[in-house]
Formats: C-alpha cells, sequence, structure tokens
C-alpha cells in the first residue's frame, strides 16, 4: 500500500465496473479499495507537499488538450499477480501526462518510462486467482467505457481524496 502523501493522476472509467466486480467475486482481497474503476496516467505522481495551483493549473491544460473519448477495453492482460484491461486509447494521454512530468518514473520505473495504459482489475491475486478472474473478465469483453476528465487524487489517512477534476475537451465537430 502507498504512503499517505502519494498523488496519482487518474481517468475514472466508471462504467468498467462489472470488470472489478469480477474479481472481488473471486476474492474481494484482489481489488485495492477507495477508487472506482480507472486507468492511471500517472503513478506515483507528485507528494501531496508539491501539489500546488501551478500543478493544478498545469493538469488543467494538459487535460483540455486531450479530448473525451469512448475507451474500448477489449483484451486481457495477465502477468504474475495482475490482471487487466488494455486500455490503449488513452495511451497518447498518459504519454502526454509523462512528457510534462518527466522526472517522474511510472510506477517507479518497474514498467519502463511508457507503461502500457490499462484498467487494472485484481493484483495481488494466486495463478489460479488470476486464471479465474481472466476467465470472468473475458466473458464481460468488450467493455466501452466514457472518459472524461483527468483526476488528481491524494491518498491520505482516510483513502483517496479527490483534489482535481480537470475535464478533457469536447470533441470537435
Amino acid at each position: 500500500m502507498p504512503a499517505p502523501g502519494t498523488s496519482a493522476l487518474v481517468v475514472e472509467l466508471p462504467a468498467a465496473a462489472g470488470l472489478l466486480e469480477a474479481a472481488v467475486a473471486v476474492s474481494p482481497t484482489l481489488v485495492r479499495p477507495g477508487l472506482p474503476p480507472h486507468v492511471t496516467a500517472l503513478y506515483p505522481f507528485l507528494r501531496a507537499t508539491k501539489l500546488t495551483d501551478e500543478v493544478d493549473a498545469a493538469v488543467t491544460a494538459l487535460a483540455a488538450a486531450h479530448e473525451a473519448m469512448d475507451v474500448a477495453l477489449g483484451e486481457v492482460v495477465v502477468a504474475p499477480g495482475f490482471v487487466a484491461a488494455a486500455a490503449p486509447a488513452l495511451q497518447p494521454l498518459a504519454d502526454a501526462v509523462c512528457d510534462r512530468w518527466p522526472g517522474v518514473e511510472p510506477y517507479g520505473g518497474r514498467f519502463g518510462p511508457r507503461p502500457p495504459a490499462h484498467l487494472t482489475v485484481a493484483m495481488g491475486g494466486s495463478d489460479e486467482q488470476n486464471t479465474e478472474v481472466t476467465r470472468r473478465v473475458e466473458q464481460l469483453l468488450p467493455v466501452t467505457a466514457r472518459a472524461e476528465a483527468l483526476h488528481l487524487v491524494v491518498l491520505t489517512a482516510q483513502g483517496w481524496q479527490l483534489r482535481l477534476t480537470a475535464p478533457l475537451a469536447a470533441p470537435a465537430r
């Protein structure tokens, strides 16, 4: 579990809740509490003590430079202790966030400088649990979820708290 004061930039995808429910049905411990289904643009982001009005403005401007969109979740990604749904439509936004804050390593560098955009479905499961989660999630795919905002969230002693909602731009007509 990350330490209080950690922040993250995420795109919530509430329409994907069924994917997390499938993991909870296997074991409630597989889904981290406190955030709705989401794709992480950058984690960890800045410490809470480093979040300023200027950072909020930069996040807002970055979000406004990207259009709101429907995100197709159609492929399951499995690694030891991890099940996710690929979210390639959000890769340009995640890459832009990483470009804007190049000194912040996504996931502490564990997955390289440009981790594939994904919605984490389950973490910390055994191989057997991951196999069952994968089976259940595959039955639910594809899912299309609307990405409308980039959220800056901060972990507090009470759990993840929303600091900022930065709307993505309306699609050009």
